[in-house]
């Protein structure tokens, strides 16, 4: 069976050179007669593997060595904990921009150690726009303002990056980060789950500004605490191994196409490619505000829900996969990352012209 078209918000398709190395090397990597699933985290062939990794990603990034890079585990959902309890630093409250599901997530998890206060909020609007900065109520008491920069679920992204004076700004990058430079600077804390454009499930990326490191809540487990994990080169425990191998084999795979710069011309062509075809269609609608659409998660919908199935279906047939929209949102759904190369989604714009030429 060929490969299909995979456009799952998570986990993604990775990059197909980067499944044929990884299959290349999966008895003996590099002579050593084992699988790299199977080094120890602490031998000197893995050792190789994660230092490579870290200055693979700290170039593409250009992230300051005033950060410490830290590979984890337990997901973003885990950083939304992490977060507070490393922190709040003594401080009762935190900064919350509320624009989508992931948002709220934090948030909820966030008001389990301080107060909450909510920044920007755009539920009643049915999260279908980032907030503008001259709408940002940013709060005097707040140990960092939190929000995410690309909602996965509802496609909605931010146009630009808050002003948070002298606050540290914490961004939850599960489903943008590597896709287009970032100024790390700007913030206190960049957190990511690696399955949309970075790697396989089970590997976290946190960068963190050092002088935020040290101070956490009473009783905030080991395993919670940024300081172990920087002190230990994420090593406390034994780390996701296999999926910090191939999560380097991606690094080098972008810094072959040209960096972040070069994917961002790509990510930006792929974006304008779909949306064109949805607006150019009176069958297809996009929910989101024009300037607050995502490139990487495209949702859309049909103009009667009972084709729905049909179009999945048929999708499918065409090796179209995992269109459909999240339970809470409905419809369909394109999560078009890195790795989904530009005929993917030339080949989904075919089909969705062929399928209102045929239904609608």
């Amino acid at each position: 069976m060929s490969r299909v078209f995979n456009f799952s918000a998570g986990p993604a398709m990775l990059p197909e050179p980067i499944l044929a190395q990884a299959r290349d090397e999966m008895l003996d990597w590099r002579g050593t007669g084992m699988c790299v699933a199977e080094m120890s985290h602490r031998g000197k062939e893995f050792m190789s593997i994660a230092t490579e990794a870290e200055a693979d990603l700290r170039e593409l990034l250009g992230v300051p060595d005033s950060y410490k890079v830290l590979f984890l585990q337990g997901g973003a959902s885990t950083q939304f904990a992490m977060v507070p309890m490393n922190l709040l630093r003594g401080a009762g409250a935190a900064d919350y921009l509320n624009t989508g599901s992931w948002s709220k997530k934090a948030i909820s998890e966030g008001r389990r150690y301080c107060t909450v206060n909510l920044a920007a909020d755009t539920e009643a609007e049915g999260f279908r726009r980032a907030p503008a900065q001259s709408e940002l109520a940013l709060s005097a008491d707040a140990a960092y303002v939190h929000y995410t920069p690309n909602e996965t679920i509802q496609g909605v992204e931010f146009p630009y990056v808050p002003d948070t004076a002298d606050k540290p700004l914490v961004a939850d990058m599960s489903s943008t980060l590597l896709s287009r430079p970032i100024d790390c600077s700007r913030f206190g804390v960049i957190y990511a789950g690696a399955q949309k454009n970075i790697g396989p499930a089970g590997l976290t990326i946190a960068i963190v500004r050092e002088d935020l490191i040290g101070t956490t809540l009473d009783g905030t487990p080991t395993m919670l605490d940024y300081a172990i994990h920087a002190k230990s080169g994420s090593m406390y425990n034994t780390p996701p191994t296999y999926a910090w191998y191939l999560a380097g084999l991606v690094f080098k795979w972008l810094k072959d196409l040209g960096g972040l710069d070069s994917m961002a011309v790509i990510n930006e062509r792929k974006a304008e490619l779909l949306y064109g075809a949805i607006d150019a269609s009176d069958f297809y609608t996009n929910p989101v505000e024009v300037e607050s659409r995502s490139w990487m998660n495209v949702p859309f919908t049909l103009p009667d829900p009972a084709l729905d199935e049909v179009f999945l279906k048929e999708a499918k047939a065409a090796g179209l996969v995992t269109l459909k929209g999240h339970r809470s949102v409905g419809g369909m759904r394109a999560s078009i990352y890195n790795a989904m190369p530009e005929a993917g989604v030339q080949a989904l714009v075919d089909f969705m012209q062929e399928f209102e030429r045929t239904r609608g």
